[in-house]
């Protein structure tokens, strides 16, 4: 893919993961949008990020179709198309199950699995018409199960079964789909604040590589899902 102009959404992007991929792809000349729940802190992280000409910033809450089918409109209103995207919005409630809440299980399954449904039925269409490619930002939590993490495994393990089966549903349209799996990524996730102490942990400048160079790979071939880890966890 010649990315020179090459349109991405990201969702949950004024933050985090997609906050440092949506800086690297706009180093190698993309044009980005991204969304989040308030459009005030999207805004906000837009401007850190580049000018109108480039950045979108997006109010979306992924727990509903509509909100993501009006972002993507937007995004085609300017830009005229859609290459890429990013399922990266997310949620995390740690607790053993039996003190685990309904309300915490719902938003979990409503922004982890589903919003990811949503993005990808919102997005399906324009990535037809540009043979794009969708990536859903999964966690090794998808695989490797851990106590305390019953709601949040359920989700992720979703994510990467929901993921790859649509990867076979969707290449027969030239419409690519990765699952993205990391470990532990130095971000403000579960109430973290990233200092020195996260410098063991993957970057979300790595995962923004990662990204750029699934997006070099030939057409033909397809990485349809990455497992990625911190080199020395024994350093934290």
């Amino acid at each position: 893919m010649d990315l020179k102009g090459k349109v991405a959404y990201i969702t949950g992007g004024s933050k985090g993961i997609g906050y440092g991929v949506a800086k690297t792809l706009l180093k190698a000349g993309m044009k980005v949008a991204i969304s989040g729940r308030t459009l005030e802190t999207v805004r906000e992280a837009a401007s850190g990020l580049g000018d109108a000409d480039t950045v979108l910033p997006l109010q979306s809450d992924v727990t509903k179709l509509e909100n993501e089918e009006e972002a993507i409109d937007q995004i085609l209103a300017k830009w005229g198309t859609l290459d890429v995207v990013l399922a990266n919005a997310g949620v995390g409630h740690f607790a053993p199950v039996y003190e685990l809440t309904p309300e915490q299980w719902q938003q979990m399954v409503d922004t982890n699995l589903t919003g990811v449904f949503y993005t990808m039925k919102a997005t399906i269409e324009p990535l037809k018409r540009s043979k794009g490619y969708f990536m859903s930002l999964a966690s090794l939590a998808g695989t490797n199960f851990f106590a305390n993490g019953a709601g949040y495994n359920a989700t992720k393990f979703g994510v990467v079964g929901f993921t790859q089966a649509a990867m076979l549903d969707l290449r027969k349209f030239d419409i690519k789909v990765t699952t993205i799996m990391p470990g532990s990524v130095a971000t403000h996730f579960n109430g973290n604040e990233p200092s020195e102490k996260d410098a063991w942990k993957i970057q979300p400048e790595d995962i923004g590589e990662i990204v750029l160079d699934l997006l070099k790979i030939h057409p033909r071939t397809l990485p349809s899902k990455i497992e990625v880890r911190p080199t020395r966890p024994d350093l934290k």
